[in-house]
């Protein structure tokens, strides 16, 4: 896949991916604007709530819920009340019986008002003076008039104390029917008769309650002029306050306060911040139904707002957070994928055309010494003949090297191998490959060194690989050195490893070919000269075999100085 490939489909993931994230980003902001939202609103309706509480623990409003409410009620208090016209005043002598204490005593006593009946009374805001000319007010409350004033439950108990007073009134009337009393005594009085008629009573009883009416009127207007604080309780306050807001499923702590008509805030608890409760704060008006009434607001604040917004929205949040993180995890590994692909592509060609060099230079060797060897005159002299078969020879057993080199390789990928352990010799091996190499060191000028401080060189392992290990890491160390290397063999132990350096003043590697050189096919960079021979694969083969008898390697190098492998092998496998 070529460079401008792979930069088109990185770029198409890279928007695919945030268009995806910002997506979803959208959609988290908006879920918690609208919880937001909502959260402020069901607030203003717990404020809402405890005003009206307020207003309804408080008396000073029953009229004008019942003036809005009852059109008759209206009609009664604003229609104009014509003059009443009065017939001749005409005295007359009148005799009144009166009832001796004895006829009381047999009737029985008149029934008192219930505590109940007097306390819904005070809750609905009527003057409880009323009670003292019973009849009047039953007259008064009419069912009509009652019904707007009182919930069915309390109807209730208002029939049930008119059907008392009623059941009262019966009963005196029956018992003077039936029991003419001597004990009554006529008493004379003088009583003026007016001959008044049925529309001008009707007249005088809508002025007696347009008078009673507007008596309220003023007690609800003087209602409303009180000082805030006289009004309220604000322990009950917050009370009513948290119990609405526990209602709705709001936990979280608040900061309540008063703002006051002459611009004072009063806080009901602790309030760290006034000028954030009024400015960040939801407010409701207090006694909004006051005719003529202060300008007082109740504020709240909740400085753990965004706790509860998120509580309501933590699943769908943690699942986009999951999700969006699940998107930047494909994106970077495919992205990784991508790169390791065509590294692996690069490997591959530089290790194809590594091979064909490898075999190339062989083949054309072994193509020439046949070519000499079919001449005549060269093949019948021994000398040549003997040369040029050694150099055929020694070409074979290089191609041969190299094939299983790439057989040994394509095992390793496959596990396919078994070692064979024995007790082995680490210093023997070690030296005789030390010997093997200083040959080759020597000819170059340069010098090979050996320190072995191994008391206990012996341990379980198969012999042909770790030997094969030190020709493989000395090979190295001698290829990637000047025309005159300087490297050193150590060999130590420690408790139950030994371990074993290999140190070299070569051309030294780079941080990233560190990460990379135990990679399969992988060359340490040398430029577009091919001067060093190798398919990559003795690092590998290395750090596979050290695996397999549960040992270890490391690398140090810096560019210019060198490297060192450290290797470490269990004394026990």
């Amino acid at each position: 896949m070529s460079k401008r490939k792979i930069n088109l489909i990185i770029i198409l993931m890279s928007v695919a991916s945030f268009g995806l994230m910002a997506f979803q980003y959208y959609w988290v902001n908006n879920a918690i604007r609208i919880n937001q939202q909502r959260f402020d609103q069901e607030v203003y309706q717990a404020l809402e709530s405890t005003v009206d509480a307020l207003e309804k623990g408080e008396a000073s409003d029953v009229l004008l819920s019942q003036l809005i409410q009852d059109p008759k009620l209206q009609e009664s208090l604003f229609q104009k009340i014509e003059p009443i016209d009065l017939d001749e005043i005409r005295p007359r002598l009148q005799l009144r019986p009166q009832t001796s204490i004895v006829d009381t005593l047999d009737i029985g006593k008149m029934p008192e008002v219930s505590v109940t009946f007097k306390r819904m009374l005070e809750v609905r805001g009527i003057n409880l003076s009323l009670l003292d000319e019973l009849e009047q007010f039953f007259a008064y409350m009419t069912p009509e008039v009652a019904s707007t004033i009182f919930t069915p439950d309390e109807m209730a108990i208002l029939l049930e104390e008119k059907e008392r007073q009623l059941q009262y009134l019966s009963q005196i009337e029956t018992f003077s029917a039936k029991n003419p009393s001597p004990n009554v005594v006529e008493e004379a009085f003088v009583e003026y008769e007016t001959n008044i008629s049925p529309q001008a009573l009707d007249k005088i009883r809508r002025a007696n309650l347009k008078i009673d009416l507007m008596n309220r009127a003023w007690e609800e207007f003087s209602q409303g002029q009180k000082a805030i604080m006289d009004r309220l309780d604000t322990s009950q306050v917050r009370k009513i306050v948290k119990s609405f807001l526990l209602e709705r499923g709001i936990m979280e702590d608040f900061e309540l306060g008063i703002l006051k008509d002459d611009g004072l805030l009063m806080g009901i608890g602790p309030v760290d911040q006034p000028f954030r409760l009024v400015q960040y704060g939801i407010q409701a008006k207090l006694f909004p139904r006051d005719i003529v009434g202060k300008e007082n607001y109740l504020y709240i604040f909740f400085p753990e707002k965004n706790k509860h917004v998120l509580r309501q929205l933590w699943i769908p949040l943690a699942s986009s957070i999951l999700f969006i993180g699940v998107i930047i995890w494909c994106f970077i590994y495919a992205i990784r994928v991508i790169f390791k692909q065509k590294a692996l592509s690069d490997i591959k060609n530089d290790f194809i055309n590594n091979m064909t060099h490898e075999f190339k230079t062989p083949l054309a060797t072994v193509s020439l010494a046949v070519e000499a060897l079919q001449d005549p005159e060269l093949s019948s002299q021994d000398r040549f003949r003997d040369r040029y078969l050694g150099i055929i020879k020694d070409e074979n057993k290089r191609l041969v090297s190299q094939v299983e080199n790439v057989l040994q390789a394509a095992a390793q990928e496959k596990q396919d191998f078994k070692l064979k352990l024995e007790e082995v010799n680490i210093s023997e091996l070690l030296g005789d490959a030390v010997d093997h190499f200083s040959l080759q060191i020597e000819k170059r000028s340069g010098e090979l060194t050996f320190e072995n401080e191994l008391e206990h060189p012996i341990l379980l392992a198969d012999k042909f690989h770790i030997a094969h290990i030190f020709n493989n890491l000395l090979d190295n160390a001698n290829k990637y050195s000047p025309e005159k290397p300087e490297i050193s063999v150590k060999a130590w132990e420690d408790k139950d490893q030994i371990f074993v350096s290999i140190q070299d003043q070569g051309i030294g590697m780079s941080k990233d070919a560190q990460r990379k050189i135990f990679d399969k096919f992988y060359r340490v960079p040398t430029g577009n000269v091919h001067d060093v021979k190798g398919f990559g694969l003795g690092l590998s083969y290395v750090k596979t075999m050290l695996e397999a008898h549960k040992g270890g390697i490391n690398v140090q190098s810096e560019i210019g100085k060198g490297s060192t492998f450290i290797i470490n092998l269990p004394k026990t496998t």
